[in-house]
Protein backbone atom coordinates (compact mmCIF):
# COMPACT_ATOMS: atom_id res chain seq x y z
CA UNK A 1 0.00 0.00 0.00
CA UNK A 2 1.03 3.55 -0.71
CA UNK A 3 0.68 5.67 2.43
CA UNK A 4 0.13 9.25 1.33
CA UNK A 5 -1.22 12.66 2.42
CA UNK A 6 -3.61 15.21 0.98
CA UNK A 7 -1.60 18.34 0.19
CA UNK A 8 -2.26 21.75 -1.38
CA UNK A 9 -1.14 22.36 -4.98
CA UNK A 10 1.56 24.83 -3.93
CA UNK A 11 4.57 23.89 -1.75
CA UNK A 12 4.39 24.72 1.94
CA UNK A 13 5.49 23.21 5.25
CA UNK A 14 3.13 20.24 4.76
CA UNK A 15 5.08 19.17 1.70
CA UNK A 16 8.28 19.15 3.76
CA UNK A 17 6.56 17.28 6.61
CA UNK A 18 5.41 14.63 4.11
CA UNK A 19 8.98 14.05 3.00
CA UNK A 20 10.21 13.94 6.60
CA UNK A 21 7.59 11.26 7.27
CA UNK A 22 9.15 9.16 4.53
CA UNK A 23 6.27 9.58 2.09
CA UNK A 24 6.89 9.58 -1.65
CA UNK A 25 3.43 10.35 -3.05
CA UNK A 26 0.71 12.95 -2.67
CA UNK A 27 -3.02 13.55 -3.05
CA UNK A 28 -3.99 17.04 -4.21
CA UNK A 29 -7.04 19.20 -3.60
CA UNK A 30 -7.18 22.60 -5.28
CA UNK A 31 -9.34 24.35 -2.67
CA UNK A 32 -11.34 26.58 -5.01
CA UNK A 33 -8.64 27.38 -7.56
CA UNK A 34 -10.30 28.28 -10.86
CA UNK A 35 -10.24 25.86 -13.81
CA UNK A 36 -7.64 23.63 -12.22
CA UNK A 37 -8.63 20.72 -14.51
CA UNK A 38 -6.75 22.05 -17.55
CA UNK A 39 -3.80 20.08 -18.88
CA UNK A 40 -1.28 22.84 -18.14
CA UNK A 41 -2.41 23.26 -14.53
CA UNK A 42 -2.40 19.51 -13.85
CA UNK A 43 0.99 19.07 -15.57
CA UNK A 44 2.59 21.94 -13.67
CA UNK A 45 1.13 20.67 -10.40
CA UNK A 46 2.38 17.13 -11.00
CA UNK A 47 5.82 18.43 -11.95
CA UNK A 48 5.89 20.69 -8.90
CA UNK A 49 5.32 17.64 -6.70
CA UNK A 50 7.90 15.63 -8.65
CA UNK A 51 10.50 18.36 -8.21
CA UNK A 52 9.88 18.05 -4.47
CA UNK A 53 10.31 14.26 -4.58
CA UNK A 54 6.59 13.42 -4.47
CA UNK A 55 4.60 11.59 -7.13
CA UNK A 56 1.05 12.88 -7.57
CA UNK A 57 -1.23 9.83 -7.30
CA UNK A 58 -4.72 11.25 -6.76
CA UNK A 59 -6.83 14.27 -7.62
CA UNK A 60 -9.38 14.61 -4.82
CA UNK A 61 -11.53 17.49 -6.01
CA UNK A 62 -14.48 18.05 -8.30
CA UNK A 63 -15.35 20.53 -11.05
CA UNK A 64 -18.81 22.10 -10.71
CA UNK A 65 -21.45 19.35 -11.00
CA UNK A 66 -24.60 20.82 -9.46
CA UNK A 67 -26.52 20.69 -12.76
CA UNK A 68 -25.26 17.16 -13.36
CA UNK A 69 -26.41 15.85 -9.99
CA UNK A 70 -29.79 17.56 -10.30
CA UNK A 71 -30.29 16.72 -13.99
CA UNK A 72 -30.67 20.37 -14.98
CA UNK A 73 -30.07 22.14 -18.26
CA UNK A 74 -26.34 22.61 -18.71
CA UNK A 75 -25.32 19.25 -17.27
CA UNK A 76 -23.76 18.11 -20.56
CA UNK A 77 -21.36 21.06 -20.43
CA UNK A 78 -20.43 20.15 -16.84
CA UNK A 79 -19.87 16.53 -17.83
CA UNK A 80 -17.62 17.65 -20.68
CA UNK A 81 -15.46 19.42 -18.09
CA UNK A 82 -15.21 16.20 -16.05
CA UNK A 83 -14.23 14.32 -19.21
CA UNK A 84 -11.59 16.96 -19.90
CA UNK A 85 -10.24 16.48 -16.37
CA UNK A 86 -10.08 12.70 -16.76
CA UNK A 87 -8.39 12.87 -20.15
CA UNK A 88 -5.86 15.39 -18.87
CA UNK A 89 -5.14 13.25 -15.83
CA UNK A 90 -4.41 10.35 -18.17
CA UNK A 91 -2.10 12.50 -20.28
CA UNK A 92 -0.21 13.70 -17.19
CA UNK A 93 -0.10 10.23 -15.58
CA UNK A 94 -2.27 10.82 -12.49
CA UNK A 95 -3.95 7.49 -11.79
CA UNK A 96 -6.94 8.11 -9.48
CA UNK A 97 -9.82 10.59 -9.52
CA UNK A 98 -11.74 10.75 -6.23
CA UNK A 99 -15.23 12.22 -6.62
CA UNK A 100 -18.55 12.56 -4.80
CA UNK A 101 -22.19 12.37 -5.88
CA UNK A 102 -23.83 15.08 -3.82
CA UNK A 103 -25.44 18.42 -4.48
CA UNK A 104 -22.97 21.11 -3.39
CA UNK A 105 -24.89 22.65 -0.46
CA UNK A 106 -25.27 19.19 1.05
CA UNK A 107 -21.72 17.87 1.14
CA UNK A 108 -19.84 16.89 4.29
CA UNK A 109 -21.85 18.11 7.27
CA UNK A 110 -20.83 18.27 10.91
CA UNK A 111 -22.85 19.77 13.74
CA UNK A 112 -19.85 20.25 16.06
CA UNK A 113 -16.14 20.85 15.53
CA UNK A 114 -15.08 21.08 19.18
CA UNK A 115 -15.92 17.75 20.87
CA UNK A 116 -13.21 16.99 23.47
CA UNK A 117 -11.14 13.83 23.18
CA UNK A 118 -8.09 12.74 25.17
CA UNK A 119 -5.88 15.49 26.52
CA UNK A 120 -8.44 18.08 25.41
CA UNK A 121 -7.80 17.44 21.73
CA UNK A 122 -10.85 18.42 19.67
CA UNK A 123 -12.81 16.60 17.01
CA UNK A 124 -15.96 16.78 14.91
CA UNK A 125 -19.34 15.14 15.38
CA UNK A 126 -22.65 14.82 13.60
CA UNK A 127 -26.15 14.77 15.06
CA UNK A 128 -28.86 14.16 12.49
CA UNK A 129 -31.50 15.35 14.92
CA UNK A 130 -29.75 18.70 15.30
CA UNK A 131 -29.04 19.01 11.59
CA UNK A 132 -32.65 18.37 10.63
CA UNK A 133 -33.90 21.28 12.72
CA UNK A 134 -32.67 23.54 9.92
CA UNK A 135 -34.97 24.47 7.03
CA UNK A 136 -34.87 22.19 4.02
CA UNK A 137 -32.53 23.16 1.22
CA UNK A 138 -34.35 24.65 -1.80
CA UNK A 139 -33.48 21.62 -3.93
CA UNK A 140 -36.26 19.74 -5.74
CA UNK A 141 -35.03 16.20 -6.53
CA UNK A 142 -36.26 12.68 -5.83
CA UNK A 143 -34.21 9.59 -5.12
CA UNK A 144 -35.28 8.02 -8.42
CA UNK A 145 -34.18 11.12 -10.29
CA UNK A 146 -30.79 11.01 -8.54
CA UNK A 147 -30.34 7.39 -9.63
CA UNK A 148 -31.24 8.26 -13.23
CA UNK A 149 -28.87 11.25 -13.22
CA UNK A 150 -26.05 9.14 -11.77
CA UNK A 151 -26.50 6.47 -14.45
CA UNK A 152 -26.48 9.16 -17.15
CA UNK A 153 -23.24 10.58 -15.73
CA UNK A 154 -21.52 7.21 -15.48
CA UNK A 155 -22.56 6.25 -19.02
CA UNK A 156 -20.70 9.33 -20.19
CA UNK A 157 -17.55 9.26 -18.05
CA UNK A 158 -16.71 5.57 -17.46
CA UNK A 159 -15.74 4.95 -21.12
CA UNK A 160 -13.56 8.06 -20.99
CA UNK A 161 -11.84 6.82 -17.83
CA UNK A 162 -11.23 3.44 -19.47
CA UNK A 163 -9.69 5.10 -22.51
CA UNK A 164 -7.57 7.47 -20.40
CA UNK A 165 -6.42 4.76 -17.96
CA UNK A 166 -7.79 6.66 -14.96
CA UNK A 167 -9.51 4.97 -12.01
CA UNK A 168 -12.71 6.61 -10.76
CA UNK A 169 -12.97 6.41 -6.97
CA UNK A 170 -16.43 7.32 -5.64
CA UNK A 171 -16.51 8.55 -2.03
CA UNK A 172 -19.53 7.63 0.14
CA UNK A 173 -21.94 10.29 1.32
CA UNK A 174 -20.79 11.87 4.58
CA UNK A 175 -22.80 11.49 6.73
CA UNK A 176 -24.24 8.35 5.08
CA UNK A 177 -27.89 9.08 5.89
CA UNK A 178 -30.94 8.73 3.62
CA UNK A 179 -31.39 12.48 3.21
CA UNK A 180 -30.07 15.77 4.56
CA UNK A 181 -32.43 18.72 4.98
CA UNK A 182 -34.85 17.44 2.37
CA UNK A 183 -32.24 16.30 -0.18
CA UNK A 184 -31.97 12.51 -0.73
CA UNK A 185 -28.64 10.69 -0.81
CA UNK A 186 -27.60 7.53 -2.63
CA UNK A 187 -24.09 6.52 -1.54
CA UNK A 188 -25.18 5.68 1.99
CA UNK A 189 -25.25 1.88 2.30
CA UNK A 190 -23.28 -1.17 1.20
CA UNK A 191 -26.23 -2.25 -0.93
CA UNK A 192 -26.43 1.09 -2.73
CA UNK A 193 -22.68 1.12 -3.31
CA UNK A 194 -22.96 -2.32 -4.87
CA UNK A 195 -25.82 -1.11 -7.08
CA UNK A 196 -23.69 1.83 -8.23
CA UNK A 197 -20.75 -0.42 -9.07
CA UNK A 198 -23.10 -2.75 -10.97
CA UNK A 199 -24.17 0.13 -13.22
CA UNK A 200 -20.82 -0.27 -14.98
CA UNK A 201 -18.86 -3.47 -14.46
CA UNK A 202 -15.59 -1.77 -15.26
CA UNK A 203 -12.25 -1.99 -13.47
CA UNK A 204 -12.01 1.80 -13.87
CA UNK A 205 -15.25 2.41 -11.94
CA UNK A 206 -14.58 1.88 -8.26
CA UNK A 207 -14.42 3.35 -4.79
CA UNK A 208 -12.70 5.71 -2.48
CA UNK A 209 -13.21 3.38 0.48
CA UNK A 210 -13.73 5.81 3.36
CA UNK A 211 -13.65 3.55 6.41
CA UNK A 212 -15.36 6.03 8.72
CA UNK A 213 -18.42 6.18 6.50
CA UNK A 214 -18.73 2.41 6.15
CA UNK A 215 -18.31 2.10 9.91
CA UNK A 216 -21.06 4.68 10.47
CA UNK A 217 -23.30 2.73 8.06
CA UNK A 218 -23.08 -0.18 10.48
CA UNK A 219 -21.19 -2.32 7.98
CA UNK A 220 -18.63 -4.93 8.95
CA UNK A 221 -15.71 -2.96 7.54
CA UNK A 222 -13.38 -5.94 7.09
CA UNK A 223 -16.05 -7.98 5.29
CA UNK A 224 -16.91 -4.99 3.12
CA UNK A 225 -13.27 -4.58 2.07
CA UNK A 226 -13.29 -8.19 0.93
CA UNK A 227 -16.65 -7.72 -0.80
CA UNK A 228 -15.50 -4.82 -2.97
CA UNK A 229 -11.98 -6.16 -3.49
CA UNK A 230 -10.30 -4.81 -6.60
CA UNK A 231 -12.96 -2.12 -7.04
CA UNK A 232 -11.27 -0.24 -4.17
CA UNK A 233 -8.94 2.30 -5.80
CA UNK A 234 -8.22 4.64 -2.87
CA UNK A 235 -8.67 4.50 0.91
CA UNK A 236 -9.50 7.11 3.54
CA UNK A 237 -8.23 5.62 6.78
CA UNK A 238 -10.31 6.95 9.67
CA UNK A 239 -12.86 5.83 12.25
CA UNK A 240 -15.89 6.96 14.23
CA UNK A 241 -17.84 6.03 17.31
CA UNK A 242 -21.58 5.82 16.73
CA UNK A 243 -24.04 5.53 13.85
CA UNK A 244 -24.76 7.42 10.65
CA UNK A 245 -27.23 9.65 12.49
CA UNK A 246 -25.11 10.27 15.59
CA UNK A 247 -21.34 9.88 15.54
CA UNK A 248 -18.09 11.37 16.78
CA UNK A 249 -14.85 11.14 14.81
CA UNK A 250 -12.13 9.49 16.86
CA UNK A 251 -8.41 9.10 17.17
CA UNK A 252 -7.49 6.37 14.72
CA UNK A 253 -6.93 3.68 17.36
CA UNK A 254 -9.91 4.57 19.57
CA UNK A 255 -12.90 4.03 17.27
CA UNK A 256 -15.24 1.08 16.79
CA UNK A 257 -13.28 -0.59 13.97
CA UNK A 258 -10.44 -3.11 14.27
CA UNK A 259 -7.92 -1.05 12.32
CA UNK A 260 -5.26 -3.75 12.20
CA UNK A 261 -7.80 -6.14 10.73
CA UNK A 262 -8.64 -3.61 8.02
CA UNK A 263 -4.98 -3.23 7.07
CA UNK A 264 -4.69 -6.99 6.87
CA UNK A 265 -7.82 -7.11 4.72
CA UNK A 266 -6.35 -4.64 2.23
CA UNK A 267 -3.26 -6.82 2.01
CA UNK A 268 -5.39 -9.94 1.53
CA UNK A 269 -7.28 -8.43 -1.43
CA UNK A 270 -4.00 -7.30 -2.98
CA UNK A 271 -4.69 -3.57 -2.64
CA UNK A 272 -1.58 -1.62 -3.59
CA UNK A 273 -3.08 1.83 -4.13
CA UNK A 274 -2.99 5.09 -2.19
CA UNK A 275 -4.21 5.20 1.41
CA UNK A 276 -4.27 8.37 3.48
CA UNK A 277 -5.34 9.39 6.98
CA UNK A 278 -8.51 11.44 7.13
CA UNK A 279 -10.27 13.69 9.64
CA UNK A 280 -7.79 13.84 12.49
CA UNK A 281 -8.39 15.62 15.83
CA UNK A 282 -7.04 19.12 16.40
CA UNK A 283 -4.24 19.24 18.94
CA UNK A 284 -2.81 21.87 21.29
CA UNK A 285 -2.07 25.20 19.65
CA UNK A 286 -3.27 24.21 16.18
CA UNK A 287 -5.41 26.35 13.96
CA UNK A 288 -7.43 24.32 11.52
CA UNK A 289 -6.06 24.58 7.98
CA UNK A 290 -9.20 23.23 6.29
CA UNK A 291 -10.96 26.57 6.78
CA UNK A 292 -13.94 25.77 8.99
CA UNK A 293 -13.62 22.47 10.84
CA UNK A 294 -11.12 20.07 12.31
CA UNK A 295 -9.77 17.32 10.12
CA UNK A 296 -6.59 18.30 8.35
CA UNK A 297 -4.32 19.78 10.99
CA UNK A 298 -0.71 18.65 11.01
CA UNK A 299 0.02 16.98 14.33
CA UNK A 300 -2.91 14.57 14.18
CA UNK A 301 -1.83 13.54 10.71
CA UNK A 302 1.72 12.94 11.95
CA UNK A 303 0.31 10.57 14.55
CA UNK A 304 -1.94 8.89 11.99
CA UNK A 305 0.83 8.22 9.47
CA UNK A 306 3.04 6.67 12.15
CA UNK A 307 0.13 4.56 13.37
CA UNK A 308 -0.65 3.40 9.83
CA UNK A 309 2.97 2.47 9.15
CA UNK A 310 3.07 0.48 12.38
CA UNK A 311 -0.11 -1.40 11.41
CA UNK A 312 1.30 -2.16 7.98
CA UNK A 313 4.48 -3.61 9.47
CA UNK A 314 2.53 -5.64 12.00
CA UNK A 315 0.14 -6.93 9.35
CA UNK A 316 2.88 -8.22 7.07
Amino acid sequence: MDTTLMLPPQPDRRWTIAKQLGLSTAVVRFWGEEEWWTYDTLLQTANRFADHGLELDVVEDRPPMTKTVLGREGRDEEIETVKQLIRNMGRVGIDVYSWVWTENPVGVIRTSDSVPLRGDSRTTAYSHEQSERAPDYPVDITEDELWANLEYFLDEVVPVAEEAGVKLALHPDDPPVESVRGVPRLVNSVENVQRILDLHDSPNHGLNFCQGNFSAMGADVVDTIHRFGDRIHFVHFRDVEGTAEDFVETWHEEGQTDMLATMQAYQEIGFDGPIRPDHVPRMLGEEDRSGTMSGYTDMGRLFAVGYMKGLLEQGE
